[in-house]
């Protein structure tokens, strides 16, 4: 065929689609129903052409030429199709309903198959693997159909995501049995229910995988791209190509599912990798391309109607409406039977009856379904008797449920009440139209003034504005309950603050790999709002500012290997991730008081306020334990952030000086330059040092001062630095006698088992009792705020006693204060157990006679003085101004702490256990 009849053809046919979505409009059909109506009209005039001028039939001819193959329809147009709504899907909102949807996708084409292929084969003469064949072919909607007249209609969100979500991954499963039963059919195989489902679960799952891998490469390669907006939307549709034909041909795995993946992998994550204004154009032009795969595709399988339709006889006829019964029948097993049995398990979430209804009559079959009849019919080792029926009886189904489900969907929607709007939602739209027509109304006065208009415009243009108000008067915000006006309010804030988060990523403030993880946070935070209320956020906001678990797991191979880079990298995170949240919340607030008063009212918006107040509490809590740790790290970040914001706004300064012609593009792009140079630094990304080497660490705790240079060479070889985060536990009852820890910077508690704690800080040590032998008590030990230790095991500590004598003598002088410190404090607390028990006013031993008992019975310890200042330090008293070294069981006492720089750093926040 000559390339420039191609070239018209093609040409032609844009041109006329460009007029369909009107005319669509204005005859009420469904824009894919009117394609295909076009299409089999196209399909008969292009044979009978004789009339038509030179330059129309030389277009008609170009279209009898082309050569529409199965493969046009599944290599050129599929990949797209697929790639373009999974692109504009939320991946959150898919996940949420991913039981259901995967339900709708694999078993109840499976459902499909096995109930068309068994009513056919009892009454038909094609047997049963040819009948199987042509459910599995009719199982699959067609995406084309199902996305294209679902945003048509108006459906709700969540159902256009249950049916769209249905019509991505069903494929895979249909084309997974179409292929083995194909080969059965041929002769080139067995029938074999263990060989399809391992062929399925092949295809499908390694799909998922190439998919996948493809996604990440792209995410990955968009940094090499960036600034190159043309260049990176070329990269996602070549990905969409290549993640197709490369999982089909050369990896033997679905195409379909492959292409899905990757498609929900870029538009979940390739947002914050791309350039900031490329996500923006990216959307726009994947819209363009899904418009003309749609289009191009209904009309080329379109015109195959007729020459499919041509041999069709009133036998065929009839069993295409058993067909479309039989199918009908078969997905209402799977929506009304089997849906509802998944909504009780973990994996299930409720659909309602009227979602279920539109989900049984909105499986539209298309071009995937015509493709596959094609396919059939290209196969010459496929009895033609088979080809025959299986290409009409899939015809005339695709047409039926075009024009009978696709042309009665609005209307059943409608009935339904599915694409009207909840009575919050009317109360809101309300409101918002309430309160912008007010202001409207007061500017528009005020345009009238300045331009001397006539007061009987004025006035007939103010009739306007009160007649609307008028009628929305009724719906106000005091309908709704107090709870309702503060969910809306936070879902409303919870949006805003998604928006920022993105604005941060535009203007560079922030990397992809941090704005990833802030989208993801504050999606979360939305989806807990919109399920939960003020109890979902309250619940997220707590998990918000807890240890991810890629800090966990750093934090773990910290602990059992030493490994401290990945833990700085995520510590560094962290805090940068805590300094954008908090720069965010401090506007949220700004946003509610101004924003949202006129919506909701003044009390439900203090109330918001108050709860995102209690938000930024937390952030600040976070914050203060880090700053104090770390206040260089602390201040590099301030400086960075207020870099960013003034390097973002000198580059919007220099654009609007462009486009106002005040400067030419070489000047712009010679102060862009040197805006890039003189801003360089904030880009480089010092490590946050938590370095702890026992060398340097062990110079902090007095008990090693005045050892000689080779004992404190060979104590630091045994010693291995930790760091400790805020309220973690350090020492758990069951880690007694196996280690102990010295405080080299921060501070601990002791946790004593009558409830009271006792803190120590930098220089102190605990746990050495229990390498001693002596587990009279062992207290929980959480730090407070990052703290530095340095652990000893058990047989390094035998070890370095046995070497060092005066060390040795060191740790059981204090070891000996400790034991005495503790038998004074039991007998004093027997005492005073037995004292509480007495009906009798006795009062029990004072802790002066329990340090008198513990001294006449040979404990030959200290005087009086200093077992009781022991006791009250092991009860959590005070010491009375006496700064000796007292101890409990598991370390020295909170003036010890003081008296040799320990600090509590800030206040503590729940910390990995």
């Amino acid at each position: 065929m000559d390339v420039g009849f191609l070239v018209f053809g093609l040409a032609g046919l844009l041109t006329l689609v460009c007029f369909m979505p009107p005319l669509a409009g204005r005859v009420k059909l469904p824009y894919s129903v009117l394609l295909a109506i076009v299409g089999c009209l196209l399909g008969i005039v292009i044979h009978v052409h004789g009339w038509a001028p030179a330059w129309i039939g030389d277009f008609l001819d170009s279209l009898e030429r082309f050569e529409i193959s199965s493969e046009t329809f599944l290599m050129v147009f599929l990949p797209v199709l697929l790639f373009e709504t999974a692109l504009s899907m939320n991946v959150r909102r898919l996940m949420d309903d991913i039981g259901p949807i995967l339900m709708m996708a694999i078993v109840a084409v499976v459902v499909c198959t096995v109930v068309v292929g068994v009513t056919l084969d009892a009454i038909s003469p094609y047997g049963l693997v040819v009948c199987l064949l042509l459910g599995a072919i009719v199982a699959t909607t067609d995406p084309v159909a199902v996305v294209g007249i679902f945003r048509e209609v108006g459906a709700p969100k969540r159902l256009t995501t249950l049916v769209e979500g249905e019509s991505l991954f069903n494929d895979a499963a249909s084309i997974a049995l179409y292929s083995v039963l194909l080969a059965v059919l041929s002769g080139k195989g067995e029938l074999s229910v263990s060989g399809i489902f391992n062929d399925f679960i092949v295809h499908f799952i390694g799909g998922g995988v190439a998919g996948f891998a493809m996604g990440r490469l792209a995410c990955f390669l968009f940094a090499w791209l960036r600034g190159f907006p043309t260049a990176e939307i070329t990269l996602t549709l070549t990905l969409a190509y290549l993640s197709f034909f490369i999982s089909e041909h050369y990896l033997n795995v679905s195409g379909v599912v492959a292409t899905v993946i990757a498609g929900l992998v870029v538009g979940s994550t390739g947002r914050t990798r791309m350039s900031p204004t490329t996500f923006e154009h990216l959307s726009s032009a994947w819209e363009q391309f899904g418009f003309w795969a749609n289009s191009l595709i209904f009309l080329f399988a379109a015109m195959l109607i007729p020459k499919l339709m041509a041999a069709a006889d009133w036998q065929e006829l009839v069993l295409v409406g058993v067909v479309f019964v039989v199918t009908l029948v078969a997905r209402a097993i799977v929506v009304f039977g089997l849906l509802p049995l998944l909504g009780l398990t973990r994996l299930g979430t409720k659909v309602s009856n009227p979602y279920k209804v539109v989900m049984l009559w909105g499986g539209l079959r298309g071009a995937v379904s015509l493709a596959l009849a094609l396919a059939v019919t290209e196969q010459t080792g496929v009895p033609e008797e088979a080809r025959q029926f299986i290409a009409v009886a899939t015809t005339g189904f695709v047409l039926m449920t075009l024009f009978v489900n696709g042309i009665s969907l609005r209307p059943l929607i409608r009935m339904l009440g599915l694409n009207q709007l909840s009575p919050v939602e009317r109360t809101i739209r309300n409101q918002v139209l309430a309160v912008a027509l007010e202001d409207l109304q007061g500017k528009t006065e005020e345009v009238a003034k300045a331009e001397h208009i006539g007061n009987e415009v004025r006035d007939r243009i103010r009739a306007v504005f009160d007649a609307s108000l008028a009628s929305v008067h009724d719906g106000r915000v005091s309908q709704m309950t107090d709870e309702q006006r503060v969910a809306v309010g936070l879902a409303i804030v919870a949006q805003r603050e998604e928006e920022m988060f993105f604005d941060i990523l535009k203007a560079q403030i922030v990397d992809w790999r941090m704005a990833e993880t802030l989208l993801a946070r504050a999606e979360r935070l939305e989806d807990a709002i919109r399920l939960g209320g003020v109890e979902g956020f309250e619940r997220a906001i707590a998990a918000d500012v807890r240890y991810s678990t890629g800090f966990r797991l750093a934090l773990r191979l910290h602990y059992v290997f030493g490994f401290q880079g990945w833990l700085a990298r995520e510590l560094g995170q962290r805090f940068a991730n805590l300094m954008s949240k908090r720069s965010v919340a401090q506007r949220l607030i700004g946003f509610a008081r101004e924003q949202i008063t006129p919506l909701l009212g003044e009390e439900a918006t203090q109330r918001i306020v108050s709860l995102h107040q209690r938000r930024l509490d937390l952030i600040e809590n976070a914050m203060q334990a880090l700053n104090l740790q770390y206040p260089s790290y602390a201040q590099w970040l301030q400086e960075s952030y207020l870099g960013r914001v003034a390097r973002e706004l000198e580059r919007i300064r220099y654009r609007d000086m462009l486009e106002q012609f005040l400067i030419s593009g070489e000047v712009y792009a010679d102060l862009t330059e040197q805006l890039k140079s003189r801003w360089a630094h904030i880009d480089k990304h010092p490590p946050l040092d938590i370095e702890m080497s026992a060398a340097e660490l062990i110079k902090r705790v007095p008990l090693f001062e005045g050892l000689s240079p080779d004992s404190l060479r060979a104590i630091s070889k045994l010693l291995k630095p930790r760091l400790a985060l805020p309220d973690q536990r350090v020492l758990t009852k069951g880690r007694h006698g196996e280690e102990m820890c010295f405080v080299a910077s921060g501070a601990v508690a002791v946790h004593l088992p009558d409830n009271t704690m006792i803190e120590l800080g930098s220089g102190e040590f605990f746990g050495e009792l229990g390498l001693l032998g002596e587990e009279q008590l062992t207290p929980d030990v959480t730090s407070l705020g990052y703290s530095k230790l340095l652990m000893l095991a058990s047989r390094d500590f035998h070890a370095l006693l046995a070497r060092d004598e005066n060390l040795r003598d060191r740790i059981q002088v204090v070891a000996k204060q400790r034991l005495r410190a503790i038998e004074v404090w039991k007998q004093f607390s027997q005492a005073s157990a037995a004292a509480a028990a007495t009906p009798a006013p006795v009062a029990g031993p004072s802790p002066a006679q329990a340090a008198e008992a513990a001294e006449a019975a040979g404990a030959g310890g200290p005087p009086e003085g200093e077992d009781l200042r022991a006791a009250r330090e092991l009860r959590g008293e005070p010491a009375d101004g006496d700064d000796a070294s007292g101890a409990d069981a598991s370390g020295a006492d909170a003036s010890g702490a003081a008296a040799s720089g320990g600090s509590v750093m800030g206040t503590p926040e729940p910390a990995p256990r």
